[in-house]
Formats: C-alpha cells, sequence, structure tokens
C-alpha cells in the first residue's frame, strides 16, 4: 500500500488521507453512529411515530365528523320533509276550515234571508187581514146604511147587520 501513497517522483499523494486519519475517521464514525443510534434515532422515531398518530387521528376525526355531517343532513332532511308535510296538512285543514265557515255563513245568511222573508211575509199576512177586516167592517157600515136608506127602515139590530153585510159580501165574491 505505500507504493500507492506515493505518487510518480516520490512526493505523497495529496488526495489520498494518511492511515491514521483513516483511523481517527473510523473510531469518530462509529462513537458518531453510536450517539445518532441511541440518542437521535429515537427521537426521530418518537416524532415520526407521533405524526403519524396524529394524521392518523386527523383522518378519523375527520371521517367521523364527515359521517356525523351525513347524519345530521339525513336528519335536516327529514326534518324538511316532515316540516313541509305538517305545513302541507296546516295548508289543507286551513282550506278545509274555511270552506266550511263559507259554508256556515252562506247557511246563516240563508236562514236569517228566509226568517226576514217569513217575517215580511207574516207582517204582509197580518196588514192583509187587517185591511180586510177594516174594508168589511166600513163595507159593512156603508152597506147598511145605503140599506136603510133603501128600505127606509133603520137596521139597528146588530146581528141583523152583521148577517145583511155577510151575505152581501157572499154576494159579491160570487160575482167576481
Amino acid at each position: 500500500m505505500s507504493h500507492i501513497l506515493i505518487a510518480a517522483g516520490g512526493a505523497p499523494n495529496p488526495l489520498l488521507p494518511h492511515s491514521a486519519e483513516i483511523v481517527v475517521g473510523f473510531i469518530a464514525f462509529g462513537l458518531l453512529y453510536f450517539v445518532m443510534l441511541k440518542k437521535v434515532v429515537p427521537m426521530f422515531e418518537k416524532a415520526f411515530k407521533a405524526r403519524t398518530e396524529a394524521i392518523q387521528g386527523g383522518i378519523e376525526r375527520a371521517e367521523k365528523a364527515q359521517a356525523e355531517a351525513a347524519d345530521a343532513l339525513v336528519q335536516y332532511k327529514e326534518q324538511l320533509s316532515k316540516a313541509q308535510s305538517e305545513s302541507q296538512a296546516l295548508r289543507e285543514d286551513a282550506r278545509v276550515q274555511g270552506a266550511a265557515i263559507v259554508e256556515e255563513l252562506r247557511a246563516k245568511a240563508q236562514e236569517e234571508a228566509a226568517r226576514i222573508t217569513a217575517a215580511a211575509h207574516a207582517s204582509i199576512e197580518a196588514e192583509r187581514q187587517q185591511a180586510v177586516t177594516s174594508l168589511r167592517n166600513e163595507v159593512g157600515a156603508l152597506a147598511v146604511e145605503l140599506a136603510s136608506k133603501i128600505v127606509g127602515e133603520a137596521l139597528d139590530d146588530q146581528a141583523r147587520q152583521s148577517r145583511i153585510v155577510d151575505r152581501f159580501l157572499e154576494d159579491l165574491e160570487k160575482s167576481k
């Protein structure tokens, strides 16, 4: 090996280190390797393990949050569907109740109109009866007075006057 160390012309080769330097370099490298293996590598492994667990935990939390969000979305859609169906049912109930109220008001208005019409007919009938009675009395009085003048005697007897008036009115009705 010594002939490799010496270059042509007898001078040592500057590119090749001395053998003592190689031995010291191996010892220093061994010590550095041992220190790295015992102290630094476990710290790196611990940091890598913590980082892996953090990433894995983050992925699991993200998956769990995503599953919870999907469940919440399903619940929201169910609640929205339920609210829409309840809203539709309320609208239908309101429509039915509105129609019932309109029908009830219509029936009350018809009853009121019938009552007013019946009251008007009754009033008209009462007034007609009153008019007929009044006319009958006036016609009777006039007929008695006229008959008294024609016959020439007084018809003071109330029963006789009533019979004569009734007969006269019956004759008038028959002649119609």
